[in-house]
């Protein structure tokens, strides 16, 4: 079997008031070709879809437009998908039974019973091969508090909490399987040691106590497909759990990543192969210079990028690159901006961040105050609740406050 790896495709994403449906599409008309072209039993989709819980009318198009055009050019490919820490469950599975009719499986939010508790079962889903079951997926969404099952007397009710219910479903999928049948895990999550970005990625980890550890996908897992770093990379240098990380920058700090999606063979329940599969960059991002200059150094840095190999100048302004000038000055400038934007007129460049460096201001300050300022709009209400606790009480939040927390959060969000 051969499926692809995909995750935060964030859709409906704006940079720097940049709205980037145009790269966006690029991105989902390549996957197609490349799901063709690879001839692909399988698309796994590891959330954050939409770049937050209440996706435009226009991305959710987009969206459900590439789903429709997947399923015709590929009839048999199955395609799962689940919700990130950026979507909105109960809205992902909203257009369920549609979805349904074209063997697309969405996992939004933890599944329940009539009796309130957790269906496990609905969890696991076969992956087929010419009608034939290959493997079982462990399709787990982003799990918040609310979410898991209580585990008494756990330090941490929520951690313990989420190693439970994966147990359990990895456990149903072990009472389900055939020999030589494979068992792909999907999670959307943190796990420990993974890179983050801190500019684009919403924290899900408060000093690193939200970080899963690797223990939790026992041997039985031929491969887990996660989703949320946006840098792809190895979970504790393991070649089976992998992020494939996002498909296009999502900030100025992503520029050097390689953005891609993973390729991936498995024979029986044997992993074979991890392929990356480099995904083009419709509009470039250009960070100038690499680091932080006087104004003259910057303008001859301006002076001398290649517009010639960056911009086809055949394709419109709407393909310009998007710019971050960073600078070193002795005091602000009220009219930097406007001096900076004068000097490249007439380029096919488009402004969209100055990066001021100050004299006794660390680099790392400036990261850390433009981190802040991009990202105060991606706070989430369960990282806000723990400030306003720890600011308040002087200590942690309890597990079984946070979980309570949680659950009344679950609620409203699946109401």
């Amino acid at each position: 079997m051969r499926f692809i790896h995909t995750s935060d495709w964030h859709l409906g994403q704006t940079l720097h008031s940049i709205e980037r449906g145009l790269e966006h599409q690029h991105f989902l008309d390549w996957l197609i070709e490349t799901l063709t072209q690879q001839q692909a039993d399988a698309l796994l989709i590891a959330g954050d879809i939409f770049d937050n819980a209440n996706p435009s009318a226009a991305s959710q198009k987009q969206f459900y437009r590439f789903l429709q055009q997947a399923k015709m050019r590929l009839p048999s490919l199955n395609i799962v998908i689940i919700a990130g820490n950026h979507d909105s469950p109960g809205r992902l599975e909203a257009p369920g039974p549609l979805l349904d009719g074209m063997d697309i499986s969405v996992i939004g939010m933890v599944p329940r019973l009539a009796d309130g508790s957790i269906n496990v079962a609905a969890m696991v889903l076969p992956l087929r091969q010419n009608s034939e079951v290959v493997a079982w997926c462990l399709a787990v969404p982003f799990l918040r508090p609310g979410d898991v099952p209580r585990v008494e007397n756990a330090s941490d009710p929520y951690m313990a909490g989420i190693a439970q219910l994966y147990k359990d479903v990895s456990d149903h999928a072990l009472s389900l399987r055939q020999p030589g049948q494979a068992i792909i895990a999907m999670g959307h999550c943190h796990m420990i040691g993974g890179e983050i970005s801190e500019d684009s990625e919403r924290r899900i980890v408060i000093g690193g106590t939200e970080a899963l550890s690797a223990s939790m996908f026992d041997s039985h897992i031929t491969y887990a497909a996660l989703g949320h770093l946006h840098l792809a990379q190895r979970v504790g240098k393991q070649e089976h759990l992998r992020y494939c990380g996002s498909p296009l920058p999502l900030s100025f700090s992503e520029v050097d990543y390689q953005h891609q999606v993973l390729c991936v063979d498995v024979a029986a329940d044997k992993l074979t192969q991890v392929k990356p599969l480099p995904v083009p960059r419709a509009v470039q991002l250009l960070r100038i210079p690499k680091q932080a200059a006087p104004l003259p150094a910057v303008l001859d840095a301006l002076d001398s990028i290649d517009l010639a190999n960056i911009v086809a100048s055949d394709k419109g302004a709407q393909y310009d690159p998007y710019l971050e000038v960073r600078v070193k000055l002795d005091a602000p400038e009220p009219g930097l901006r406007a001096r900076i934007e004068s000097y490249i007129a007439g380029k096919p460049l488009r402004l969209l961040k100055i990066d001021p460096h100050y004299p006794g201001k660390s680099q790392d300050d400036d990261a850390d105050k433009e981190a802040i300022q991009d990202t105060l709009d991606r706070l989430h209400p369960e990282d806000i609740f723990r400030r306003l606790y720890k600011g308040k009480y002087q200590q942690e939040a309890p597990g079984d406050m946070l979980q309570a927390f949680g659950e009344l959060l679950h609620g409203e969000d699946g109401a």
